[in-house]
């Protein structure tokens, strides 16, 4: 599988919408990003059930065996952050800011801050 360059620009937190799949139309907030992969995992959407075994390794700290329900990842492609009432695409844009070395001397910089590109605020 070919690795591509695209970055991923959803964090962990984001709430996102699902706009394509057996989930379409869901919304929850992403649990854990997988960045290499570009799949996301959302609360309540592409569940699964995973079939467990009986693992007495290590004592007591051994695991129950059964059928676990879990979320699968889902590619970034089908899911878009959430903004107000409806969705979004995410920009970015470039602030100047003035940072302060440990000596006491200040320098400006640039810091690279997430907006909407629906209404250009700040996310």
């Amino acid at each position: 599988m070919a690795k591509d360059k695209t970055t991923v620009n959803l964090k962990k937190g984001d709430t996102v919408k699902v706009i394509a799949g057996k989930d379409k139309g869901a919304e929850g907030k992403i649990i854990k990003v997988l960045r290499e992969e570009q799949r996301v995992i959302v609360e309540g959407v592409n569940r699964i059930k995973k079939h467990t075994k009986v693992v007495n390794q290590g004592g007591r700290a051994g695991t129950t065996g059964g059928i676990i329900t879990t979320e699968a990842p889902i590619h970034v492609s089908n899911v878009m952050l959430v903004e107000g009432d409806g969705v979004t695409r995410i920009g970015f844009r470039r602030d100047e800011v003035t940072k302060r070395r440990p000596d006491g001397s200040t320098y400006p910089s640039t810091r690279s801050v997430r907006i909407s590109r629906k209404t250009g605020k700040d996310i």
